[in-house]
């Protein structure tokens, strides 16, 4: 199983979901948290893409409230910090407590409702576990920037070519040479800074490790899957040649870019430009991570688009990120829609970050768009 999906099935195990209830007191129902979603107006979306952050790179750094693992952290649908609690010695004992905890809250007048949660059944407020597998950021960048020569690739794919054996290179350097050799060729139309966020999926989506592979079958440093290697017409002895899996998610990140434009300028096409190019950044991100046809839904689907159409005529009260968000949030429960889907993109936006924090590239132009 992949760093990303080991992360994905911990958050689905360990984090209780829920939202608040027009009845506090009344008894729970496994639809409840769906419900509450539904009810909740859509400036609760300001601040969340932050808080998020926030609360995520907590778990990805092991800092913060999140500096001892054995915790749980509680947040409210702003995604803001609420409280924490320790563990207890099994799964009934934590879930207690963070029922316990959501109670407290609520008679402290710390959040409008509270929904018990227990198995088959989610709570509220939201809660997080700080003990979940994911990247080691500092390795992954280390690993990613070539810090050791054993680090450092050389190879040919297709027409392309990089770096030799007596000179290798950065995973860094390999990314940039696969993407500006596309966009050369006008084989690319993707916003500016998607190549930044394409580094960031490396650094969640397997480390870096080139043999990184999945439960589920996905593999690479790009955790893609075998359909996905296929629709590249990458053969099976490729599968894990780290320059076709670049070139394989910029062309699977394209055909996303073409299939999403329409929809996505006649929604949100009055946007300024550069919030525009954010967030159908961030979308395509989303994109990647749960398809494009569930992304596209959040843009025309009758139901589904309700928040869009929402942020799209008050965009100036919302930041790109918190727009990105909103149209999950307002959704969870559809579509397959989680919590997950809001994490992975915070986590890629953390990882760029990390990125963009190293010395090598803090001031380069890579990093002009963090």
């Amino acid at each position: 199983m992949s760093l990303r999906q080991l992360c994905v099935f911990f958050t689905l195990a360990w984090a209780t979901l829920g939202t608040a209830s027009a009845n506090p007191e009344k008894t729970a129902t496994s639809d409840d948290w769906t419900q509450v979603v539904r009810s909740s107006p859509y400036w609760v979306s300001q601040g969340v893409y932050s808080n998020v952050l926030t609360i995520r790179g907590w778990v990805l750094k092991e800092s913060g409230y999140c500096a001892e693992t054995d915790r749980h952290i509680l947040f409210d649908m702003r995604g803001q910090f609420l409280a924490w609690i320790s563990d207890g010695s099994d799964r009934e004992e934590t879930q207690a407590r963070l029922n316990s905890t959501r109670k407290t809250l609520f008679d402290d007048n710390r959040t409008d409702t509270w929904l018990p949660g227990k198995t088959g059944q989610t709570g509220y407020p939201f809660a997080l576990a700080c003990d979940q597998p994911h990247v080691n950021l500092d390795e992954a960048v280390a690993r990613y920037l070539g810090t050791l020569p054993s680090e450092r690739i050389w190879g040919a794919w297709d027409d392309l070519s990089f770096a030799s054996s007596g000179q290798p290179e950065s995973l860094h350097n390999a990314l940039r040479y696969v993407a500006q050799t596309r966009q050369d060729q006008n084989r690319l139309d993707l916003p500016r800074e998607l190549p930044l966020y394409l580094a960031g999926q490396i650094l969640i989506e397997s480390g870096g490790q080139a043999r990184a592979h999945s439960g589920a079958n996905a593999r690479g440093i790009l955790q893609l899957s075998p359909s996905a290697l296929s629709d590249c017409r990458i053969k099976p002895r490729n599968y894990w040649h780290r320059l076709a899996q670049i070139d394989c998610a910029l062309r699977l990140m394209n055909q996303n870019a073409r299939n999403l434009e329409p929809a996505f300028a006649e929604r949100f096409g009055h946007l300024p430009e550069t919030k525009q190019q954010r967030l159908f950044t961030l979308l395509l991100i989303q994109a990647y991570h749960g398809g494009a046809g569930r992304v596209e839904a959040l843009l025309i689907d009758e139901a589904l688009s309700k928040p869009a159409a929402y942020f799209a005529e008050h965009h100036d009260r919302f930041t790109a990120g918190d727009i990105a968000f909103g149209m999950v949030f307002h959704n969870l429960g559809r579509d397959r829609l989680g919590l997950a889907s809001l994490y992975y993109v915070a986590d890629v936006q953390l990882a760029t970050e990390a990125l963009c924090r190293s010395p090598r590239l803090n001031t380069t132009d890579f990093c002009a768009w963090k």
